[in-house]
């Protein structure tokens, strides 16, 4: 069972895992959030080019309202994935050919992990971090159908304060 997506499945969002976590993966895909946490930072340590940890410590932690966690798993994902995809913090080319960001691959994790600092921002209540990186991902990448437009919509609804 796929800890991601609840289908039976090796296949995860972000690209391949190597097989020296595939064990602790399915570990955490059955256990308690408390034990799910270290599995998955255990499995980030071993295996950092594996965008997939990002994205589940990123969830795991935003549905426990462990923002600063959540926030820094995300960060780590997007260097990682800026890293792969050959992107600055900024979504400028360093160099070689642009990225597709519509394709799957280390580009469009890229910007799936600005979409989740936006909603982490936004969910921590930091609303000019969440328009920054919603207003980033649409200069960027403005037909990317990532599902930045639910955190916009939640943006767009919460008053500012």
């Amino acid at each position: 069972m796929n800890l991601f997506t609840g289908v039976a499945s090796d296949a995860f969002f972000g690209g391949p895992v190597p097989a020296s976590v595939h064990g602790l993966l399915r570990q955490a895909a059955v256990a308690g959030p408390a034990q799910r946490g270290a599995l998955l930072w255990t499995a980030q340590a071993i295996a950092p080019q594996a965008l997939v940890l990002y994205f589940a410590l990123a969830k795991h932690h935003a549905q426990r309202r462990e923002f600063e966690l959540a926030e820094r798993a995300a960060a780590r994902g997007l260097l990682e994935a800026g890293r792969a995809a050959g992107l600055d913090g900024e979504g400028r080319v360093i160099g070689g050919p642009a990225p597709d960001f519509n394709a799957d691959g280390p580009a469009r994790f890229w910007l799936f992990m600005q979409k989740a600092l936006a909603f982490i921002a936004l969910r921590a209540g930091d609303l000019d971090t969440a328009r920054e990186r919603l207003e980033l991902i649409e200069r960027i990448a403005p037909h990317a159908r990532l599902g930045d437009e639910v955190v916009s919509a939640l943006l767009r609804a919460t008053p500012d304060e």
